[in-house]
């Protein structure tokens, strides 16, 4: 890549880290705030659910939009692992593409949804839906831009990374 995308593309990744530590952080605190009412104070609180069910809807798919690189990502890599540069690379270019196309045709559906959805708010917070489900856009847009650029530089002929699964690290 050209080196100011790279810098702008870590700069991004960088304030993802940040809002994806505070929104890990909020749900902690609303998960403890939740155990000292109910079991302290007998008294169970509502809110403190739905802000962390937000938090996480919110981490989550920035996290995932804009934090999380190809490589760190859950894959099955049955098949890219089978196959040499150039397979691996026309695997790329069709998941791309389908990423792309598939993101793509639902995203006039997805924003009707979203619009829609001004008339609702949330139970506790009172906030309306639409504000809520925005990320989901901001996710959607954010991953046709990403697979937009992994399609022209492997266009360009660069194959993705082989996967070596004795390299692989493991969550256990």
């Amino acid at each position: 890549m050209h080196p100011s995308i790279d810098r702008v593309v870590g700069w991004i990744r960088r304030r993802a880290e940040n809002i994806v530590a505070a929104l890990l952080g909020v749900m902690f605190v609303a998960f403890i705030v939740q155990i000292v009412f109910r079991y302290f104070f007998n008294f169970p609180i509502g809110w403190s659910s739905e802000l962390s069910v937000v938090a996480w809807l919110y981490m989550t798919l920035i996290g995932s939009a804009f934090w999380l690189r190809e490589h760190e990502a859950i894959r099955l890599d049955l098949i890219p692992a089978r196959l040499g540069a150039r397979g691996r690379r026309v695997l790329g270019i069709a998941v791309a593409i389908a990423a792309i196309v598939l993101f793509g045709m639902a995203m006039p559906a997805t924003w009707k949804y979203v619009t829609f959805m001004k008339v609702e708010s949330s139970s506790y917070l009172k906030i309306r839906l639409d504000v809520l489900y925005s990320i989901y856009i901001v996710f959607a847009v954010a991953i046709v831009v990403r697979y937009l650029g992994a399609l022209v530089c492997l266009l360009r002929g660069a194959a993705p990374e082989e996967v070596d699964v004795a390299k692989t690290g493991s969550a256990l």
